[in-house]
């Protein structure tokens, strides 16, 4: 073990500057040859512009005289591009939009990242917290089920909201709540006030996340989509990685209040660069609100996610758990009675009969519950079994966000040339071998091992969402779009905290078979039944067809290599 930290911390610094050096490179490339204020090429707004051009409604028809008339033929039904399994046809994307198609995935990135960090980066702050505040670090917990149980209640409404007053209106205003609920947070006092203000912190993560890839898909043509998702796909990988070393670094050295503080910063550079950039997508077109839907989703959600969390972290009495699981499963049912009698409801079922949507739904959300658990149990095993201090688990632990941000060039042309359904099988049955492959480590393990492992782990895991997330609006019809990102967030979730409920449970009924204390063995048992749990996912995917979202990748359903051997012609 000599020399093991110092390597692993020469690991985390060469990763961190190739990060570095590459997203530069990118933010100089799409940025080069746009001059002054950057403009979006595709504004849906054209009510000020003073031209007769007959203004586009949001579900892809043109509107004439009041009256909805279909698109044109051969013209691209909705923003998101032609719905249905045909590749896209058409001229290739201009400069002006391809640049659009990376300025924009970018932008909503770096919003989301503070999104997707901050939901675990006060993790293992706890201790510093509840020793400022006068309480424990147990009770505190229920600060980070308040903040999930926030997501829970509002993801299900966050589509609708779009729809009715712009989406991005909702991205803004969202940043601007999450803002405030940090700022409460660091002045919070009392275990009262900090679980108030990451309630409040939810709620604009609720606004944040399914309402970006919403203006996402609704803004990029169908053909850079894959490239698009790839890049909002990313914070939502590496930001969970990310919070528990960066929590620990401002912790240990500045103030647990700065964890909080350095959101503000980050949320108006995330307002002023959607202002500049965003398309101003006009709102107005959404149905009626289904209030009696909003309520049932909210009780099921929030009852599932605060009952698994607090079922695999008891902060409170087990009893409350099962009961608030119980409240939210029986909720579920009785919104799914109900959304099949209501004419606008709030989240359609009926979007699970497009086999598509319905295999990427139910396979990532399978596939996530193992991803899930992986950052609560290794970071454990690390500290407990291993005896790493916090800070260089979390360096460990951190490297697979290099894969993740590897992967970002290489999703487009591997679907291109393999399509979904193959990706999909192969990523997902691999990454959970890799899942497994964390059972394998000991304290005895070379680092160098540990980081390979963790950064093949992150690839196999980036790529696989990327298509996932991609495929869910594949096949979707741009009027159906807000409805697909509320479910997939609202899924999203709930597959979580039930991939941290599972590894808890599983963790601590291994421990209590062995009838000793926890050790090593026991996380590497638990590693094998997530990362088995994990390789079902494949099973959705195996009865789509070959060219399944082939609109998107451009696959037609026979293996491309994409290059040509050169050589003499004989």
């Amino acid at each position: 073990m000599k020399g093991a930290p110092e390597a692993s911390h020469f690991a985390a610094g060469l990763g961190l500057y190739a990060v570095g050096r590459a997203t530069g490179r990118e933010i100089v490339h799409f940025l080069c040859g746009t001059s002054g204020l950057y403009q979006p090429p595709m504004q849906e707004d054209k009510g000020d512009s003073g031209k007769d051009d007959a203004p586009r409604a949001e579900d892809g028809r043109e509107a004439s005289g009041g009256v909805s008339q279909p698109a044109p033929a051969g013209r691209p039904g909705g923003i998101g591009g032609i719905p249905g399994n045909k590749p896209a046809e058409g001229p290739p994307a201009s400069s002006d939009t391809r640049v659009f198609s990376r300025v924009v995935p970018v932008v909503l990135a770096v919003a989301l990242f503070m999104e997707n960090m901050d939901s675990t980066v006060i993790a293992t702050s706890l201790p510093a917290i509840a020793e400022d505040i006068g309480t424990t670090a147990i009770a505190l917990k229920l600060a980070l089920t308040a903040y999930l149980v926030s997501l829970a209640i509002f993801i299900p409404i966050s589509g609708w909201m779009a729809d009715r007053f712009g989406a991005r209106n909702i991205f803004r205003i969202a940043i601007g709540i999450f803002i405030v609920g940090s700022l409460a947070c660091a002045a919070s006092g009392s275990l009262g006030e900090i679980v108030a203000a990451r309630f409040l912190q939810g709620v604009g993560g609720a606004m944040m996340t399914p309402v970006g890839r919403l203006v996402l898909v609704r803004t990029t043509p169908k053909r850079e989509l894959v490239t698009a998702m790839a890049w909002v796909s990313m914070p939502a990988l590496i930001g969970p990685m990310m919070g528990p070393p960066v929590g620990g670094f401002i912790t240990t050295y500045f103030s647990w209040h700065w964890i909080f503080l350095i959101n503000l910063p980050i949320g108006i550079i995330g307002i002023v660069a959607a202002s500049m950039v965003l398309p101003k997508v006009p709102g107005g077109g959404a149905a009626p609100i289904d209030l009696v839907g909003f309520a049932l989703s909210g009780i099921a959600a929030s009852g599932i996610v605060f009952g698994l969390s607090v079922v695999s972290l008891p902060a409170l009495p087990p009893v409350v758990g099962v009961l608030t699981l119980a409240t939210g499963c029986l909720s579920l049912v009785l919104y799914i009675w109900h959304a099949r009698r209501a004419p606008y409801p709030l989240l359609n079922p009926r979007l699970f009969r497009n086999p598509v949507f319905r295999a990427s739904i139910i396979g990532a959300s399978i596939f996530r519950i193992g991803v899930g658990a992986v950052p609560f149990l290794l970071p454990l095993m690390l500290q407990v079994a291993f005896g790493l201090s916090p800070f260089h688990s979390g360096l460990l632990t951190f490297v697979s966000a290099f894969g993740s941000f590897a992967m970002k060039t290489a999703a487009k042309p591997v679907l291109r040339a393999f399509g979904f359904r193959s990706v999909l099988i192969f990523s997902g049955l691999v990454g959970a071998v890799f899942i497994g492959m964390n059972g394998l480590f000991t304290a005895t393990t070379s680092h160098v091992t540990i980081v390979l492992v963790l950064f093949v782990a992150g690839f196999l895991r980036s790529i696989f969402f990327t298509s996932s997330n991609t495929l869910v609006f594949a096949e979707i019809d741009d009027r159906e779009a807000s409805q697909a990102t509320a479910i997939a967030a609202v899924t999203q979730q709930t597959s979580i905290a039930l991939g941290v409920a599972i590894a808890g449970g599983v963790l601590e009924q291994v421990a209590w078979f062995s009838g000793r204390p926890l050790n090593a063995s026991d996380f590497s048992v638990t590693f094998f039944i997530v990362a088995a749990m994990a390789a079902f996912s494949v099973l959705p995917f195996l009865g789509l067809a070959p060219t399944a979202g082939s609109a998107v990748s451009g696959h037609g359903g026979k293996v491309r290599l994409g290059f040509k051997v050169r050589g003499t012609r004989r």
